[in-house]
Formats: structure tokens, sequence, C-alpha cells
């Protein structure tokens, strides 16, 4: 089991260069992946097959009699083996692939390949704002985080109350967002959990795409706004305000001060301006969700290609969603610049397997409905694809939830698979736009860092083009090499930064995004 994501991405790019019905990805797979909805009986002459099944787009075909115990190939890659005897012309999915664990040779930096980096003065650009420190933003928000579940409705109403009307006079202030969440108290501390909530909140109120931030508390939660300051290095000022609704007199008297604090803090924001700065500034969110069986074919390895380009102008591409390696961690193992960086990523797999241990999760083998709908049929499937999103430049470092991302280049950071905690973790690590592939269609969106969304397929894209921005089923078309997608996403990510709406930001989407991962004992 050999395969690399470099090969992968070739072979990607070679198998979608024809419009045959059937994909062979990687001439040492078993499988074959169907372009379009296939029929029982149909003969496919040059690959001398007749379908024994009805197969649907993006699902899976026996190139050949595949033995009982046998590994299932795709990409070069074992995605699980054989349940029973399948011939050649066999639709072959969940219930005749059986999930078999075995060990995989992490060969720490065996695939570490020198980046070509572009010297400074050809490296691409945007119009970013540039914060008095030197950070770069790609929106300017004013966010009003609440330290605990019982201050969420109070910083909602805060937030209701700035409508587009009241903030006409602040044209350079992308709006007033409230990031409510749903703990905060009834939780142990110390505790890694507290310890992350803590960050991930703090993650936000440092985060350059917020030119001001309001903190709002109850006053007899775990989490005192006053500890959350002094253990987070925060410090109060013209655009960092606390409030603890049990000292200021309670909700109508707490949503008032509140209101009366973010007016303070408009001015300020406002005074920023939009200048040319390096592509070095972005820090790109990888997430995937919905996937189908095109997304490791087009979309993710597209949004691969894309990272490549980015890391060659300076910047930082950030993969997470643990469990979604799972099966396939070595790809990134091979790619770390040290011993010590690919155990960091064995260490928070192994703790994933503790943690998961004895439930019905996806990390020991079942993905969702859509994913199965879609074509995957158990987890090595889709981390196969998943990790494509990454590209092919090496694994600088990996880090927690929420961790302040450090590093320049192609990094990791440990979250669930579920999108909005992913996307939240990676925002309070520094992400300053997130790509979000999908195959299903997901109508998700984020704040204030902005989400673009790449349909897998291009018949969910015309179907969802309202909260679809980039169709990378022009790659399983045959339209597009992965190359060329590649470069249209950089573009098109240069261009978001620069302050082009995305889809979720015209549809309004993205206040009810902020998830901060429970991971801890809730008591």
């Amino acid at each position: 089991m050999n395969a690399h994501s470099a090969e992968a991405a070739a072979a990607a790019s070679t198998a979608t260069a024809t419009a045959s019905p059937l994909l062979r990805l990687h001439p040492g797979d078993n499988v074959l992946i169907a372009r379009q909805a296939l029929t029982l009986g149909q003969v496919l002459p040059e690959f001398g097959l007749r379908l024994k099944a009805q197969v649907p787009a993006g699902h899976k075909i026996a190139a050949r009699r595949i033995a009982a115990g046998e590994p299932i190939r795709k990409y070069n890659a074992v995605i699980g083996m054989a349940a029973r005897d399948i011939e050649a012309g066999d639709y072959v999915h969940a219930h005749n692939i059986a999930l078999v664990d075995f060990h995989r040779d992490p060969a720490f930096g065996a695939d570490v390949k020198p980046v070509d980096y572009l010297p400074e003065a050809e490296r691409a650009t945007f119009q970013g704002i540039v914060r008095a420190d030197g950070r770069v933003a790609t929106r300017n928000f004013i966010g009003i985080l609440a330290s605990v579940n019982c201050s969420s409705t109070a910083i909602n109403r805060i937030a209701e109350h700035f409508t587009p009307e009241r903030l006409k006079a602040y044209p350079n202030v992308d709006g007033v967002v409230a990031f409510a969440q749903t703990t905060g108290c009834g939780m142990s501390s110390p505790s890694p959990h507290f310890d992350l909530l803590r960050r991930t909140i703090a993650g936000y109120v440092r985060h350059p795409n917020l030119g001001g931030a309001l903190i709002v508390g109850l006053g007899c939660e775990r989490n005192q706004v006053a500890g959350l300051m002094e253990s987070q290095h925060l410090v109060a000022g013209e655009t960092l305000r606390t409030l603890v609704m049990q000292d200021t007199g309670g909700t109508r008297a707490t949503i008032e001060a509140g209101i009366r604090a973010v007016e303070a803090m408009l001015p300020i924001a406002n005074r920023v301006s939009r200048q040319p700065v390096s592509a070095a500034h972005l820090k790109i969110g990888l997430e995937c969700g919905g996937s189908d069986g095109f997304s490791g074919i087009g979309a993710n390895p597209a949004l691969g290609a894309a990272m490549d380009l980015l890391v060659r102008h300076g910047g930082t591409a950030i993969l997470s969603e643990t469990p979604e390696i799972h099966g396939v961690e070595y790809l990134l193992t091979r790619r770390a610049i040290s011993p010590e960086v690919g155990q960091k990523l064995l260490d928070r797999l192994a703790w994933w397997e503790a943690y998961t241990r004895g439930h019905n999760g996806q990390f020991n083998g079942v993905v969702g409905p859509g994913n199965q709908a879609g074509g995957l049929a158990n987890i090595f499937e889709k981390s196969l694809g998943s990790a494509m999103k990454g590209g092919t430049t090496p694994l600088r470092q990996v880090y927690e939830y929420a961790e302040p991302i450090d590093e320049h280049g192609f990094v990791f950071m440990d979250s669930p698979g579920y999108d909005p905690v992913a996307v939240t973790g990676q925002i309070a690590s520094g992400a300053n736009l997130i790509c979000f592939t999908t195959g299903r269609g997901s109508m998700f969106g984020s704040k204030p860092a902005p989400t673009i969304k790449l349909a897998s397929n291009t018949p969910m894209f015309t179907r969802l083009e309202e909260d679809m921005d980039i169709n990378c089923g022009q790659v399983i078309d045959g339209t597009l090499s992965i190359e060329e997608m590649g470069r249209q996403i950089f573009e098109h990510l240069l261009r978001t930064a620069s302050g082009e709406p995305t889809k979720s930001e015209r549809l309004g989407l993205g206040d009810h995004e902020f998830v901060p991962w429970h991971l801890g004992i809730v008591s």
C-alpha cells in the first residue's frame, strides 16, 4: 500500500481526460468508478465488461474478478477487503467490502520534497486589511462572544440591533455578529475541555477579521470573564470590551450596555481600507462535507493543487477532521518534515481511537447515509479522498484544536469531522478563509472568515448553484484538468480575500455556525 497524494492527483488528472463512462484512477486498481449512472447488462467494450447490476454515478464496479479476502484497491490504496467473491462487472460497495484494519508503515518523511517557493516579488497579491500589528484580514466584523450559554440570548439581541440600515454610516464594517455557544458552566474545570473552550473564544477575539470584540458573561459561571481574559492574556481596551450581566443589571441593561459598547467601537473599526498584500498572509481552512464518490477524484485533488500553489506563494493550508484521515494517515506522515511532526499526528489518531471506542462513530468505519448514497463505502475510502485536500507539499506541523497556527505551509489541526466544529477550530487557529468541498451539497457558511463552497459534480452544482461557488465537476466532465481547476480555485481565493462575497455571504449564512468542540464531561 504505497500510493501517495502526488500519484493520486496525477492519476485523477489522467483518468478524467476522456469522456468514458468509467474512470480508472490507477493502473493498480481493481475497481472502476462510474462517471454516470449505468444500467444492468450495459456493455463497456473498452473495459471488456458487461455490468451485472445497476450502478449509480460515483459508485464502484469490479474491473476484474476479486476473490474473497483480496484487497479492494482505489488509487492503488486499500479501502477494504472483498467480503465474498466479486465477479467482473459487479457493483462494489458496503455490501461486499469488509473494513479490516492493518498496519500501515508511517515512513516518516519518505515523501518530503522541496517546495519551489516563489520570490516575494513574484508572489500573488490580494486586497487585504492590514491591522496595526501587521496581521492581515480578509473581512472586517465586530464580534460579540458569550463566555457561557446563559449570556447567549443577550449577545444575539445586541447583534440584532445592528441592522444594515444602522450600519450604513460604517461602510467598511462587514457586520456585527454574535458568536453564541452552549457551554461554559456545567463542565469540569480545570480540564482539557475547559482549556479548549477558552482557547477557542480567545482565537476569535484575536482574529484579524474582527475589528472589535465584546465578551459578555453571566457572572456565576465556571468560565468567568475575568479568568478568561487573564488566562488568555487578553487586555480590555477601545476595541475589546467586557460585560457581566449580574453586575450590569440584568438582561435588558446588558443589552443596552452592549449596544452602547458596539456603537463606540464602530467608528474605530470603520477606519480601515484595503491595500495590496502578499498571498503569504492567507491561511486557508480545508473542509469537506456531504462527500460523494467524486469528491476524492475532482474537488479534493483540485483543492489540493490550489493549496500547493498557495504554499509556493508563502501561504498556509490547514487540513483538519482527524477521523477523516483514519486509514490513510501514512499519506501525511510520509510528508512530515520530521519524525516528531509525524508522531504528533499518530498520537492524535491514537487519542481518537480511545475517544470513540465503543461508540458507533465513523472513525470506526461507518460513514453517513449521504456519503454511502454518494458512493463511499467506509471511512477508509472517505479518508482517501479527504486527505487529498492538503495537496502534496511537506507537512510542517500538527496543532491541537484552536491552537494558534504560527507556521507557513501545509499543516494539520486536530478536530472532529463535524463541519461546524472543525471550521470553528480552524478560524480560532487563524484561518482567514475556508474552502469547503461537497458532493451531496452542503449549505454552510461561516463568520468572520467566509466559506467558499466547491461542488464535486456538475449536476449538483447546477441544482444548487445559489449555494455553490465553484464547479469542480468540470474535472469529472473532462473539460478541465486537476491543475487547471486548481489554478481557478487559487484565483477565486484571491478575489474572495479581496472582498468579493461568497454565495454563503450573499445568503446571510454564518451567524449560527460557531460551535466549539464539546469533548468533556458535563456535570
